[in-house]
């Protein structure tokens, strides 16, 4: 390993972290964790940064910050998913086969979450003096977008210029994200017997929308997101088999590429579908870093592909440039038996110094 010591530590305090549940609003103990590990550490090189917590979130900025600088995020996420079935081992007990590391959370997004807690400990402890400042942040609540999140959290930090989410991307930057909005539409109708010819049943009103929503594409699709995806992922109506239902809800799940808002699609959908529309939020949207970034630029000499992810973070909370670049594979994630690859968290570690090392934005 070319960071044997930064990759050892990091895989120790990950393994902690994987037999410390923290599924998302309950990440207290894997708060605490994380926080006395940089408060100790903080001792240890010096008190070279200051640590910081709100609620269960935790940040570090370095004592060297200059306001005159830019300012550089390295975020990634302390939540996880529940675990889902057919997990082989225990999901909360870290296990070591060769250089596979298994647990929940290691993957997602664990190895991105300490490589890049290395990144920031190197960083501050240097003698170089970088053109820019550096933060680093975990968050909570990241799968399920909780507002005690890191939207709680960055009007509490300085201003941000640009951002690298630890997410895994296999090391590849995700320049572009798809937005999020979900919509629970209700098609209604009137009650009656089925047995007689009466009542207007709400389920064959829900069925053309349906219909519909499965047939509409958007018409501006880009390189990196293509088109905007819209899918029924929940329908329910009906109490008893002899009653006309009188109401039949169902959900739309809505991946946003960024030539329209979320705002624009629900309108637009409002005035297509018969059903009563309600969004759950408008607030995930779509983000795009442009490709002459200097990050980016850096990134594609270093060999690396751009390409835009299907899958939401929390950079959809972000109002600054910002991408995706992490450790391990996004199919990997959310899938029994998680892992992630020793080597990936050590390569990480040695190819986020090298792009950050004199970077100028």
């Amino acid at each position: 390993m070319k960071n044997s010591v930064m990759t050892n530590e990091a895989v120790e305090l990950l393994k902690k972290l994987i037999s410390t549940p923290s599924v998302s609003r309950d990440e207290t103990k894997a708060a605490d964790i994380l926080n006395d590990y940089l408060v100790r550490k903080n001792e240890e090189v010096g008190n070279k940064f200051s640590v910081h917590r709100h609620g269960n979130n935790t940040w570090c900025v370095e004592n060297k910050y200059d306001e005159s600088k830019p300012t550089i995020l390295l975020n990634a996420h302390i939540d996880t998913v529940k675990p889902v079935a057919g997990w082989k081992h225990d999901p909360f007990t870290p296990v070591v086969e060769g250089e596979t590391l298994y647990g929940l959370g290691s993957n997602d997004c664990g190895g991105g979450l300490m490589a890049l807690l290395q990144v920031f400990l190197y960083k501050v402890t240097s003698e170089k003096d970088e053109a820019y400042n550096i933060i680093y942040l975990a968050s909570c609540e990241e799968e399920v977008s909780g507002k005690n999140g890191i939207e709680s959290v960055l009007p509490l930090l300085p201003k941000i210029d640009f951002a690298i989410v630890g997410e895994p991307t296999g090391m590849q930057p995700a320049i572009a994200e798809k937005g999020l909005m979900v919509i629970d539409a209700v098609a209604h109708g009137k009650a009656g017997h089925a047995a007689r010819n009466e009542g207007d049943n709400a389920i064959y009103h829900a069925i053309e929308d349906i219909k519909w929503l499965s047939e509409w594409q958007f018409p501006k699709q880009t390189d990196l997101l293509g088109p905007v995806k819209n899918t029924v992922t929940i329908v329910n109506a009906g109490t008893q088999h002899n009653v006309i239902p009188d109401q039949c809800t169902f959900t739309i799940d809505v991946r946003s590429n960024e030539c329209y808002t979320n705002e624009e699609i629900f309108e637009f959908f409002s005035q297509k579908l018969k059903s009563e529309l309600k969004a759950r939020s408008f607030r995930l949207s779509s983000s795009r870093i442009e490709k002459n970034h200097p990050f980016v630029e850096r990134c594609v000499a270093a060999g690396l592909l751009p390409f835009g992810s299907p899958t939401l973070s929390d950079q959809a909370l972000m109002r600054f440039p910002s991408l995706k670049l992490g450790p391990g594979q996004s199919s990997r994630s959310h899938t029994a038996d998680e892992y992630i690859k020793i080597s990936e968290i050590d390569d990480s570690i040695s190819l986020y110094i090298s792009l950050l090392d004199g970077l100028k934005i």
